[in-house]
């Protein structure tokens, strides 16, 4: 079954912006009326998908060191869509981005390629 579906990825010169988007479609993130976490994930070609991104039940936002201050995680819980504001992207940002659950992610989805050149 269909859980996340993101989006929003392309190819981009260094030093520009993206927004990716994601749809909980089996709102994973919202139990009843409470919020749980959501994170934003990636994977860069040979290497391990790695948590860059998070944002508590309560709003809290949590950043990986090489995204801090370029990156900002947020949802839109009536449209059960998370996003990631990408700015001054970086060669390095190239990977596949998914979001999922903070530290238990399940099935993922089919994540969206973000593409930085020089």
């Amino acid at each position: 079954q269909v859980t996340f579906v993101e989006s929003g990825g392309g190819l981009v010169q260094a030093g520009h912006s993206l927004t990716l988007s994601c749809v909980d479609t089996g709102n994973i993130f919202r139990s009843g009326l409470e919020l749980n976490g959501i994170g934003w994930y990636r994977q860069a070609p040979g290497k391990s998908r790695e948590l860059v991104a998070r944002m508590t039940g309560r709003g809290s936002t949590h950043y990986d060191k090489s995204v801090e201050g370029r990156f900002t995680i947020s949802r839109d819980s009536a449209k059960n869509t998370v996003y990631l504001q990408m700015n001054s992207l970086e060669p390095e940002d190239t990977a596949v981005y998914y979001c999922n659950i903070p530290y238990a992610p399940i099935t993922w989805g089919q994540g969206t390629q973000v593409t930085v050149s020089s």
